[in-house]
């Protein structure tokens, strides 16, 4: 499996079918909510079993703070790590850029995977697209060398 930054107009479009079928499709999210008006400014990520799409992530910044949206794994590739390959190809660009904060709104259900990875709980429960929600964060911190 192999995660990448989209760069071309069809991995974008494999990302934004990944989001309509788990959101859309699944989760009933209308399509209008789902792909909205911030998507020039993200940049986006696709996950791939082969040459098949089978996850997406995109990524903004917001005041120096690395906002994580639309995660989302198709249910077949579910439970094998797939969700933590997008998740670590996020942060590492997000060093990248120097953020030091990231920022992610979770469906409750899926907040046990994002403690796992180190995200805390920031805020009561709230409702997006209908669905319940928490805030949650993240320090990260570029590892430097010592020479």
């Amino acid at each position: 499996m192999n995660v990448i930054c989209t760069t071309t107009e069809d991995q974008l479009q494999d990302a934004f079918s990944i989001r309509k079928a788990v959101f859309v499709e699944e989760q009933k999210v209308p399509i209008e909510l789902e792909i909205d008006e911030f998507e020039d400014q993200s940049t986006h990520f696709v996950l791939y079993d082969g040459l098949t799409p089978v996850g997406a992530g995109r990524f903004r910044i917001l005041d120096q703070v690395g906002k994580v949206e639309r995660i989302c794994i198709l249910s077949s590739h579910r439970g094998n790590g797939s969700g933590k390959l997008i998740m670590q190809s996020i942060e590492k660009f997000a060093m990248k850029q120097n953020l030091q904060t990231l920022k992610l709104n979770a469906q409750t259900y899926a907040i046990p995977f994002y403690e796992k990875l180190g995200y805390k709980v920031v805020s009561d429960e709230f409702l997006d697209a209908g669905i319940p929600h928490k805030a949650m964060v993240k320090t990260i911190v570029k590892s430097k060398a010592v020479i």
